[in-house]
């Protein structure tokens, strides 16, 4: 295969895909090039299947940089009500979940076939299963795969992170930067389940499936959702968020979030004992954990001040992780390649004119919920109409 393109989009994930179908209708002669056996391969396993593409409620403050205004330009230009155009357009039918997350009814193969359709009317051509071996400029870009070399005036890094490599996550796309000068921001896994050393993991680890709601905070940061106990440590939606902010240091849980557990014993009537107190917890928490905390940390004396300790405990739960589940159970990869080598209205390089970085490889990341997709769509358009 030897051909010349205007633009070669690399990964034919979802921002790869949004940004060729974008181009494609802009007249641009595009390539997609995915080393994959097929395109969309982790937008095929998002949410359970089901595909959580975007939220309603999707603002700058929801995504992590270090530049928290960097991604504020595309956010703006490529919204939410835009990608829900092209849901309706294909008649997907979609439901709302909590918090503004939208998922598709079926399948999430839906939205592969969208953004394959979209790439499809505007003439872009996709390659699947090719290695690239070798990418160089000179006036052009030229780029040696397995299957013969490609030319192009402009080419899109779309290649993602290094979560989930069992899907063929690879760090490429941090490698091609750093060839062309660009530098990088420490990468980590984010939104990721939290291991326990060993002592808490005696203590707790045997909890494992039990579930209940909790504000996870780190920092200014906190997360008032679900967690959720494993056999290594802790999992669930509010440690997944809290995760991509803690880089392994003590997270703060309120177990009991907006509750006053000691509110019964203001009547004199209510006995205070090892069991009223069991008793109250299991009225807030499920059964296997209240009785776990009664047993490992019960009221130290029955006086109003120790019981107001105790109250404080249960608010103010620190978690040292010994680390994460790693980058095999992360969703995302926080950081990524810096944001002030690129514009922030087209995701260009400044350094190097036609090359372009949008989608997880950047230093941008979002909230669990749809946010990270909304980036892939918004980055991905931001380049398509300016490539």
């Amino acid at each position: 295969m030897s051909e010349t393109f205007d633009v070669v989009v690399l990964g034919g994930g979802a921002a790869g895909l949004m940004c060729a179908a974008e181009a494609g209708k802009r007249g641009r002669k595009v390539g997609v090039l995915e080393r994959s056996e097929k395109v969309g391969k982790k937008v095929l396993i998002s949410g359970g299947g089901r595909c959580n593409f975007t939220n309603l409620h999707c603002r700058p403050e929801h995504f992590l940089s270090a530049n928290p205004h960097f991604a504020k330009s595309a956010l703006a230009r490529y919204t939410p009500e835009d990608f829900l155009a092209l849901v309706r357009k294909y008649a997907i039918p979609y439901h709302e979940k909590t918090l503004g997350q939208l998922f598709c009814d079926r399948s999430a193969r839906d939205i592969v076939h969208l953004l394959e359709s979209e790439c499809r009317e505007a003439g872009v051509k996709i390659v699947t299963n090719l290695e690239i071996q070798e990418i160089a400029k000179d006036g052009k870009f030229r780029i040696r795969t397995s299957a013969g070399e490609l030319q192009a005036q402009a080419i899109v890094v779309a290649t993602g992170g290094l979560s989930i490599p069992k899907m063929g996550a690879t760090g490429f796309g941090y490698d091609l930067a750093r060839q062309f000068g660009l530098k990088i921001r420490e990468t980590r896994p984010g939104l990721v389940p939290l291991l326990f050393h060993k002592e808490d993991c005696t203590q707790f680890c045997d909890l494992a499936g039990v579930s209940a709601e909790v504000v996870a905070s780190y920092g200014t940061q906190k997360f008032r959702e679900k967690m959720l106990f494993t056999h290594r440590g802790a999992s669930g939606p509010a440690i997944l968020q809290i995760s991509s902010y803690s880089r392994n240091d003590a997270v703060t849980i309120d177990l009991v979030p907006g509750r006053t557990i000691t509110s019964a014993w203001k009547d004199p009537k209510t006995p205070r004992t090892l069991a009223s107190a069991r008793t109250t917890l299991q009225s807030i928490l499920p059964k296997r954990l209240a009785d776990r905390w009664i047993e490992l940390y019960p009221p130290q004396a029955w006086s109003n001040a120790a019981l107001q300790e105790w109250e404080k405990q249960i608010h103010h739960w620190q978690i040292h992780p010994a680390g994460t589940e790693g980058y095999g159970k992360a969703e995302v990869t926080t950081g990524g390649v810096d944001t002030n080598e690129l514009s922030a209205k087209t995701m260009e390089s400044k350094k190097v004119p036609g090359l372009y970085f949008i989608g997880e490889v950047v230093d941008v990341t979002g909230h669990l919920g749809g946010f990270n997709f909304q980036w892939a769509w918004a980055s991905g358009a931001a380049a398509g109409r300016a490539v």
